[in-house]
Formats: C-alpha cells, sequence, structure tokens
C-alpha cells in the first residue's frame, strides 16, 4: 500500500460553520474496480482533512492486490479523529460499499460515530430548477464554472488500474491518482452549490408586491402578481425557470416571482356533501337545514361534484392550499385559487409557506396547473 500527503487548497464560497467545526470535517472519496462490495474491491481512498491551520490531502493506494485490507484499516483508524464525513453520492454508494469489503475482511469498523453530509442528496431536491443534465459531480463543476484536466470517469479507470498492477507504468498511476485528486479537489469547490437548497429552503423577507397589466397570446390584459422577496443567502450562479404558469428568477440574494391572477368565476368545494341539497336552477349548494325549506322539485343530494357555491373576483393560484377557502375551476383539478387581497402575503409565515409551494412546483411537473 502507497500512502501519499499533500498539501491543498481549499478555495470555497461556502461557509463551512454550517456543516460543522472545521477540524472535526472529512471529505472523502473512494475508487473501485466495480460497483458491487460483494464481486469487486477498493484500491484507492482520498480524503482531506483540516489541520494546524491547513488543508492536506491523503490517499491511500492499493499498488498490489493483497494491500486492501490495508487501506481499510488505515482509513477507519482516521476516520475516528473525526465527527462528520462529507462526501458526494456516498450514503448510496461510498459508505454502503466500504462497510461491504470490512464485512469481506472481518473488520469491525462502520461508520456509527460520525454524522454524514451527502452533497448529492442535498442537491437532489434542486435538480430541475437548477437545469442540470444529471447529477454527477462533472456537471455541478459545469453549472458553477470549474474546469479540471481529469476526463475520466470511474468506471473508465477500473482498466486502468488493472493495466498499472500488470505494467507498474508511471502514467497509468498519475492518472488514477489524478482522477481521485480532482474529484476531491472539487468537492469543495462544488460546495456553493450548497447555497441553492439553503437559499430555496429558507426564510424569505418581502421586498415588494405589485400588481403588473401584461398582454398575453391568450388574452389581451392580463393581471399578474410581481413578488421580490430578499433571502440570507447569496446564489453564485443566477437560475431561472418560465411556465406557462408562473415565472421564477433568482440571483445573488433574491427571488422574483410573476404568477398570472385568475380573473372570473370559480367554485368552493364544501368535504361534507351529504349535509347539502344542490339547487338546480340556482346552480349552488345550501345546507339540508335551510335547503328543506326548497321545493323538491328544485333540489337534488349533492354530491361531491356539485357541493360548491359560486365566487367571482381575482384568484391567486396555491398549487397546495395555503390560505382558505380555497376554490377551484372544477371539482377534479389538483390546485386551488384563493380571493387575492391587498393584505393577503402580509403574514411572513404564510408568504412563506406559499413561496416554498411555488418553488416545489417549479421541481414537479407543470402538469400540476393543466
Amino acid at each position: 500500500m502507497l500512502t501519499i500527503e499533500t498539501p491543498i487548497p481549499f478555495p470555497t464560497a461556502y461557509p463551512l460553520s454550517r456543516l460543522g467545526k472545521l477540524e472535526n470535517l472529512l471529505f472523502f472519496d473512494i475508487e473501485t474496480t466495480g460497483f458491487s462490495g460483494d464481486y469487486s474491491n477498493l484500491y484507492l481512498i482520498g480524503c482531506v482533512s483540516f489541520s494546524k491551520k491547513s488543508w492536506k490531502l491523503i490517499q491511500w493506494f492499493a499498488d498490489t492486490p493483497d494491500s486492501e485490507k490495508e487501506l481499510l484499516i488505515s482509513f477507519f483508524e482516521f476516520l475516528k479523529n473525526f465527527d462528520t464525513v462529507i462526501h458526494f453520492n456516498g450514503d448510496r454508494f461510498d459508505i454502503p460499499y466500504l462497510l461491504k469489503r470490512c464485512q469481506a475482511f472481518h473488520l469491525p469498523y462502520d461508520f456509527s460515530q460520525v454524522s454524514s453530509i451527502d452533497l448529492y442528496q442535498r442537491i437532489k431536491p434542486c435538480r430541475k430548477l437548477l437545469n442540470l443534465e444529471n447529477l454527477k459531480q462533472k456537471s455541478i463543476e459545469r453549472f458553477l464554472r470549474i474546469h479540471r484536466q481529469d476526463q475520466y470517469s470511474g468506471g473508465e479507470l477500473i482498466a486502468v488500474y488493472e493495466d498499472y498492477l500488470l505494467t507498474r507504468r508511471d502514467s497509468l498511476y498519475d492518472l488514477l491518482m489524478l482522477h481521485n485528486r480532482e474529484d476531491l479537489e472539487g468537492m469543495p469547490l462544488i460546495l456553493p452549490i450548497l447555497h441553492y437548497p439553503d437559499f430555496l429552503g429558507g426564510e424569505f423577507e418581502l421586498l415588494c408586491g405589485k400588481l403588473l397589466q401584461k398582454n398575453t397570446k391568450s388574452q389581451s390584459d392580463s393581471t399578474y402578481l410581481s413578488l421580490t422577496l430578499k433571502s440570507p443567502f447569496h446564489l453564485p450562479v443566477p437560475i431561472s425557470r418560465f411556465e406557462d404558469w408562473a415565472c421564477f428568477t433568482a440571483g445573488d440574494d433574491q427571488l422574483n416571482l410573476e404568477i398570472p391572477l385568475f380573473q372570473g368565476e370559480l367554485k368552493h368545494f364544501y368535504p361534507d356533501y351529504e349535509d347539502y341539497y344542490y339547487l338546480i336552477y340556482e346552480d349552488t349548494a345550501i345546507h339540508k337545514s335551510v335547503g328543506q325549506f326548497v321545493d323538491k322539485s328544485a333540489r337534488k343530494k349533492a354530491s361531491p361534484q356539485t357541493c360548491y357555491t359560486k365566487k367571482s373576483g381575482l384568484f391567486l393560484p396555491q398549487p397546495f392550499p395555503v390560505w382558505e377557502p380555497a376554490l377551484k375551476k372544477q371539482y377534479r383539478h389538483k390546485f386551488t385559487y384563493v380571493e387575492y387581497t391587498p393584505g393577503l402575503l402580509e403574514n411572513p409565515e404564510d408568504l412563506n409557506t406559499y413561496v416554498h409551494s411555488m418553488i416545489k412546483t417549479f421541481n414537479l411537473s407543470k402538469n400540476l396547473f393543466l
């Protein structure tokens, strides 16, 4: 087994205090000869940690097929100095793989003494809003405009490692170490991506809310609610999404939403339809305590689809009910509306609940609003 220790720069625009105490954080990444810990082998573990006012990279490399056990022991003994591990998709791959290899060698190690921060899982809920082609580390690096020299994937390097064991060529060794080193150097560089879940899941302050009049293809004059909101977090790269039902732009510490309002008539459906009559000629529902006095020929038992009253006005769409009464165009529609009034968004809790529901909908299919 070879052990390589080198100092490493740690340029990050993300405050590590949100992740834990600096000296307790351990970034790590592994390289293997396959995806299954039962049928393949571990040949390289790399770690980045902070000690004595500087960052260092340590790599344990299996330069012979029989040094895998030594790799595992070295890593897990080193791990005892930390309480938080940070990785990319390690919850699904790296950690289960290492545990499998420990079982294969009957080693009594696990991750029970550390907490786990998986950058992949933190970013996953934001993928659609970030318009990422996939959630591979290199894709995130491209989004953040980070350049790396290594162009190989872990899978492509399996054959390189096998050739190295046969030939011991320095050029092959350099390729293997470069890939792992740049994965680890890239991990702190992509930490600013965590600003996005912090930003999108955090609290917003309303800076400005106003109504706009716009011409659209479907209507000559439509009313939009324009919201400008401020976050305590800052985004490194602006993002935007434009759908028929709303527009979303975010940059630096501000989020802007433009939401078309509905002008017209909507229905408020009552859940306890058994207690209502539907008035045939008035096209509305009425409680039986009053409806009993209506001529029987003009009423019938209400059903879920007919148990409603109607209201006309200007309405704000809400993908998940925040305000009541929640109104719909039709009974089976998934989303609702609320009558818009100037003071509707004054309550900060209601405002944030609504904004987060809109953010969530941007991450879902727009079919929710069809």
